[in-house]
């Protein structure tokens, strides 16, 4: 179970916890990586002006100051309209365009890379949101263009980085902004974005009261609203959505666009990654600077958790002078989806910490010993740690047991070794150049419920 943070919205595991979260790490990461993705790290802090380019999410923003000025004096309060003032960036999709236009000139497009970092938002905490979590992203960026065909990668690599994880079933829910844009535009609604951010609170306000704002802050008729409700409640496992939308008799170049774009990922979602893929057209995504392809992921079971991965197609997000540099990526929410598990007790550590073997003294002139012992079993890969002191040996294997480490190594006066295995009481003769625990004890497993 998921201990409680003393500070709210920044959590924090304990040891058997965070084995937990570095399975889902290392899962991905080997997933990614299987796929031709790069690693990456930026930097932690962008300047507000970087971070706030695209999208509404000022207020969400943490910005960074010193509690010192230069001269020594109190700080005060920063202006955040200041574009040069330094904040923690809040996704890690922003400061990748930033890194590519900045490394352009040492990159290979289209450029494949995936990221593992901590991001920080100012949101309400609550169960799945947190201020600090841990967010998993995979990008493609090309130069001057990026072809479509990578939108329908990216969805099957993440359908199968999620398949390996020890979650519940989950469905990837795409939608595409040229469908959506190119809709509202042939009913006769001209702020397209404004409609779009009002369709993304759909879920949380319901149809009724999204209507009222397309009513009341965007001109929309009763008919124009109904249209664009009746579109966003079109929801299909298969490509049957494309008639559907043909059905509400609405016509325009960009709406034909990406129909044929959202036809080509579902189609190939349904061969490659069956029953995980959903075509739903409520799906608009709040930042602005999506312009293809969007998608949230949600558990099956779980849906009041929010979406546990998302993002799509940005175009215009990063750029140098007239040098376009379109990507498409998703990111997942690795916190989030960590404590559902260990709130859920869908997964479990073999034990809480990685020692294999405690190596005991039988005196406190045994230890250079004991270390020339655990050196031998470290050399093959065995996590070995030796006892502070030479307690009775009862004492020593009591605090194994409480360590979590399974196995106790003892060396008598004669140079004879032993290894006992706690849990069953078996003690074996053992050489430390040769002996190793069974393949389940020799690494942490984590096993699902």
């Amino acid at each position: 179970m998921a201990r409680t943070a003393s500070l709210s919205g920044f959590p924090e595991w304990l040891p058997q916890e965070r084995l937990v979260e570095l399975h889902v790490l290392d899962t991905l990461r080997k997933t990614f990586e299987l796929h031709g993705f790069s690693s990456i790290e930026t930097r932690a802090v962008e300047t507000v002006g970087q971070l706030l380019r695209k999208g509404e999410i000022d207020k969400e923003v943490y910005g960074l100051s010193r509690l010192q000025d230069e001269e020594g004096e109190a700080a005060t309060k920063s202006d955040k309209a200041d574009p040069h003032a330094l904040a923690l960036h809040f996704d890690l999709t922003v400061p990748f365009a930033r890194y590519v236009v900045e490394n352009a000139g040492y990159l290979a497009f289209p450029f494949r890379r995936y990221q593992i970092q901590k991001v920080w938002r100012g949101e309400r905490p609550q169960e799945g949101r947190a201020r600090e979590f841990t967010q998993a992203d995979i990008d493609v960026v090309g130069d001057g263009e990026l072809p479509f065909r990578y939108d329908v990668e990216i969805a099957l690599v993440i359908a199968e980085a999620l398949s390996a994880l020890p979650i519940p079933d989950f469905r990837l829910r795409i939608n595409n902004r040229k469908l959506a844009e190119g809709f509202y535009r042939g009913i006769g609604l001209t702020d397209t974005a404004g409609v779009l951010r009002s369709i993304d609170k759909l879920e949380k306000i319901g149809a009724e009261k999204v209507a009222e704002l397309l009513k009341s802050e965007l001109g929309a008729s009763d008919e124009q609203a109904a249209l664009a409700l009746k579109l966003a409640s079109i929801r299909t496992e298969d490509t049957s959505f494309v008639d559907q939308v043909r059905s509400l008799g609405v016509s325009d170049d960009l709406l034909e666009e990406g129909l044929s774009e959202l036809q080509q990922v579902i189609e190939a979602a349904v061969q490659r990654a069956p029953g995980k893929v959903v075509a739903d057209l409520s799906i608009a995504r709040g930042l602005d600077y999506y312009t293809g392809t969007v998608v949230e992921t949600v558990l099956v079971g779980h849906e009041q958790l929010g979406s546990i991965c998302s993002g799509g197609r940005y175009d215009a997000l990063a750029s140098k002078g007239n040098r376009k540099f379109p990507g498409v990526g998703l990111s997942i929410g690795v916190t989030r989806l960590v404590s559902r598990i260990l709130s859920q007790e869908l997964a479990t550590a073999s034990r809480s910490v990685p020692t294999a073997v405690l190596v005991a003294l039988n005196n406190d002139d045994s230890w250079s010993a004991a270390q020339d012992v655990a050196a031998q079993l470290r050399g093959r890969g065995i996590a070995t740690e030796v006892a502070a002191k030479a307690e009775k040996f009862g004492k020593q294997i009591k605090f194994a047991d409480r360590r979590g480490i399974p196995f106790v190594w003892f060396t008598d006066d004669d140079g004879k070794h032993q290894v006992k295995d706690i849990r069953s009481g078996e003690q074996v003769d053992a050489d430390p150049a040769s002996w190793s625990p069974s393949e389940e004890d020799l690494h942490v497993r984590v096993t699902t419920a």
